[in-house]
């Protein structure tokens, strides 16, 4: 094999490019059940037909870190053609809309459920009060439940675009079923995050090209900065914080 050629890093992972492969390294105290369970998340999606990276092993490297490898996939991050091409904006982020609404026309019923997972969040949170928690929890069993295909992390840089102008989806580790409107609201956040004049562009559009109201979409977003704030990512928590208390969007 030839010199593993380093592509990202993340925290508690490493990224290689080794010869048409990519490798995921995790750090050594990652849970292993972590792994596995990202790992059937991507196999599970693959058998959507969705355009995603194959899985081709789950193995333990040699100095005991587990890891997952994948199809390689030449191209640039959707991202990275977002500020290259800025007169291209508009474009990209219907391209960008399009295919998250494509993940959600789809259905995996044994993908973990998306409530299930945000009330376990939300119950296990040292960040929110008693009164806080109580109300999101209240929330998010009123929400109407589907069983939608959502990535939970559906952000430009996880997209990959092909010399051919072909859109591969990265990073499936948080994928669940439910709610296609929790999974923009989560996209709305992540936007929101680093530029707000994104994250409107994103939300009109959305809510346009999927015919969606978008005080509905908004009614997910204190559930979703509550996720998010488990994190603990200080320079996010002012943000995430201001969104808790909110009821209703203008």
């Amino acid at each position: 094999m030839n010199e593993k050629q380093i592509i990202a890093t993340r925290a508690h992972k490493t990224i290689y490019r080794v010869d048409d492969a990519v490798v995921k390294v995790f750090d050594k105290n990652f849970p292993k059940a972590d792994v596995l369970n990202e790992a059937l998340n991507q196999a599970r999606i693959e058998e959507t037909g969705l355009p995603v990276p194959k899985i081709r092993a789950v193995t333990v490297t040699e100095d005991g870190n587990w890891s997952i490898i994948y199809d390689y996939v030449e191209g640039k991050t959707l991202e990275q053609l977002m500020a290259e091409h800025p007169e291209k904006l508009e474009e990209y982020m219907r391209d960008f809309v399009a295919l998250q609404m494509e993940v959600h026309s789809k259905r995996e019923p044994k993908l973990n459920k998306l409530q299930d997972k945000w009330q376990a969040k939300i119950s296990a949170s040292k960040q929110l009060n008693a009164t806080t928690r109580y109300e999101l929890h209240t929330r998010l069993a009123s929400m109407p439940k589907h069983t939608k295909v959502l990535h939970g992390d559906f952000n430009p840089s996880n997209i990959i675009v092909d010399p051919e102008g072909g859109y591969h989806i990265l990073d499936w580790s948080h994928a669940t079923q439910g709610n296609a409107a929790a999974d923009a609201a989560t996209t709305y956040l992540l936007f929101a995050l680093k530029d707000r004049n994104l994250a409107e562009m994103y939300m009109d559009l959305y809510c346009e090209m999927s015919d969606t109201a978008k005080q509905y979409v908004q009614r997910w977003l204190p559930v979703t900065a509550a996720s998010r704030l488990g994190k603990g990512i200080p320079e996010e928590k002012a943000l995430l914080e201001s969104w808790l208390d909110v009821v209703e969007y203008e």
